[in-house]
């Protein structure tokens, strides 16, 4: 929902696809084009946000795959990441198609400034979280519910 929320405020029309097992989770519509977005959960790993750019069916029981790519099936990842609040829209074709997508947070400690996707330079929104809920209110909020 924060990455709908992110991609809206900045003009986008956002819409849901039906259906399961579909390849990207929101078609957005800058007035312009339609575009495919798949969403990612992105992790902070030594100044760096990494998320994954495939999807693994090894988990299925007779893949036909083991690993897919997304090229030719959407234009954009958008990546949340947890540790830094961030919200990132990166086109696909500025992404290694398989395994991992990298966007740096920090300043490299080699001091490389070439061929470097600072995490800034695709930021569309943050999300700020005030406080966690504790899993012992967890329970609490289920009973209250149920």
């Amino acid at each position: 929902m924060a990455i709908a929320m992110a991609l809206q405020s900045t003009g986008h029309a956002v819409y849901l696809p039906f259906g399961e097992n579909t390849r990207a989770y929101f078609v957005i519509d800058d007035g312009t084009r339609l575009a495919k977005v798949q969403c990612k959960t992105g992790r902070l790993r030594n100044g760096v946000v990494q998320f994954k750019t495939g999807s693994s069916y090894a988990h299925h029981s007779n893949p036909a795959s083991l690993a897919r790519d997304y090229l030719g099936q959407i234009e954009y990842f958008a990546v949340y990441c947890p540790e830094t609040g961030g919200i990132y829209l990166i086109p696909i074709e500025e992404v290694t198609p398989r395994w991992n997508g990298s966007l740096r947070v920090t300043e490299a400690r080699n001091g490389q400034k070439l061929r470097v996707r600072y995490a800034r330079d695709y930021e569309i929104g943050r999300v700020t979280c005030t406080r966690p809920i504790p899993d012992s209110d967890l329970g609490r909020v289920d009973e209250r519910v149920g």
